[in-house]
């Protein structure tokens, strides 16, 4: 790790850009903090992951992993949306914050259609590409060239190039760049743990920033894409983003600290903390899950014959926690008035609670699972 060096800066017309170099490389590292991260990082994983192999009924609880990683995700880039509102339908969100939900939705559908491509398309900068495409539709950013590589000078920082606090390479230099950062991912002769390449692909894709706009959510996915990839986990059970926004100036701190300083090892080091924190949550999740769970049908079972229904809806909500009487009917193909009823006996219960949308209408929300994912 004495002999790397992060890259160097270039001098342009009236600005230094900078130029990461290559990882495609074999690295070693001194610190034995790293070892024990890796040791610990993979068992974690490994317990977190299990969840969803012996589990049959875990597809209920995916979509509110990855809602919550795309709520925190985009607010690491200044969105507001909170994880309730990401639940919600659009005409329940107010107008003037509609903009940042919608992001929140972009993220969510280039998360899922990631992974449904993976089996098909190996991971590559094409299906970043793709991906940049979904997270960049209708929203801020849409005319910045979206699933494409840029063909000019971008900034991080400032309100130009001369007082940017970060300038990535040059755009000529991005294709080599990308290239061998691709090279990397694939390259099965490097003697190096696959949370290592995960940790060192995050700073160098975050440093080239190949995007017009969107790099950083971009980014953050890879990170999901990259454990699922590398058979790792086997679902997007984790939510990383919720951690990187919780620590968000550490996270900007130690990213730049390897440019400026060449420290390579305090990033890894940073970034598989972030892990292991993520993966402690998600198991901790997990396990107050089955037990909300266990008691929630101990209590359905004393409605008779609408025990059935009830847990039908359960299982919706365990994927959309918020949801109106009309979905409720939708649902369960029941009437009005006999939704009307199932929901009342489960507010009785404690198991739902009501709440006033913002279209004035009554909206139901599984509350104690809920706040099992509010950060």
């Amino acid at each position: 790790m004495n002999k790397y060096t992060a890259g160097n800066y270039r001098e342009q017309q009236e600005y230094r850009s900078f130029t990461p170099s290559f990882v495609n490389r074999q690295i070693a590292w001194v610190n034995p903090e790293i070892d024990v991260l890796i040791e610990q990082g993979a068992k974690l994983l490994g317990e977190l992951n299990a969840y969803t192999t012996i589990r049959q009924d875990v597809d209920f609880f995916i979509p509110m992993n990855i809602a919550k990683e795309a709520t925190y995700s985009n607010q690491i880039e200044g969105t507001k949306t909170e994880l309730d509102e990401t639940l919600l339908q659009v005409a329940e969100i107010n107008p003037e914050r509609r903009d940042d939900w919608q992001e929140v939705q972009n993220y969510i559908d280039a998360m899922n259609y990631a992974i449904s491509r993976l089996p098909k398309l190996p991971l590559s900068i094409r299906l970043l590409k793709e991906v940049h495409k979904i997270l960049m539709s209708g929203v801020r950013g849409k005319h910045k060239a979206p699933g494409e590589i840029r063909r000019s000078q971008n900034w991080i920082g400032g309100s130009s190039l001369s007082d940017a606090i970060f300038v990535p390479p040059s755009p000529e230099e991005v294709p080599d760049l990308l290239s061998d950062l691709e090279k990397f991912w694939h390259n099965k002769s490097l003697q190096l743990p696959d949370l290592i390449k995960i940790a060192i692909s995050h700073y160098q894709f975050e440093t080239i920033h190949p995007f017009l706009d969107g790099n950083g959510r971009c980014g953050r996915l890879l990170i999901v894409l990259q454990l699922i990839d590398a058979n790792i986990l086997s679902k997007p059970n984790i939510y990383m983003s919720t951690f990187f926004e919780k620590h968000r100036s550490t996270y900007y701190d130690s990213l730049t600290k390897v440019r400026t300083d060449s420290d390579l090892e305090q990033w890894i080091i940073f970034f598989l903390n972030v892990l292991v924190e993520s993966a402690q949550d998600g198991i901790e999740t997990y396990k107050s899950i089955i037990i909300l769970r266990e008691e929630y049908e101990r209590k359905i079972l004393t409605l008779g014959a609408r025990t059935k229904n009830a847990q039908k809806l359960l299982q919706q909500m365990y994927m959309t926690p918020i949801l109106s009487v009309r979905s409720v009917e939708k649902v369960l193909e029941i009437s009005f008035s006999s939704a009307n009823r199932l929901l009342k006996s489960l507010v009785e219960m404690g198991i739902l609670t009501q709440i006033r949308g913002h279209t004035q209408g009554r909206l139901f929300v599984l509350e104690k699972y809920l706040d099992l994912f509010r950060s």
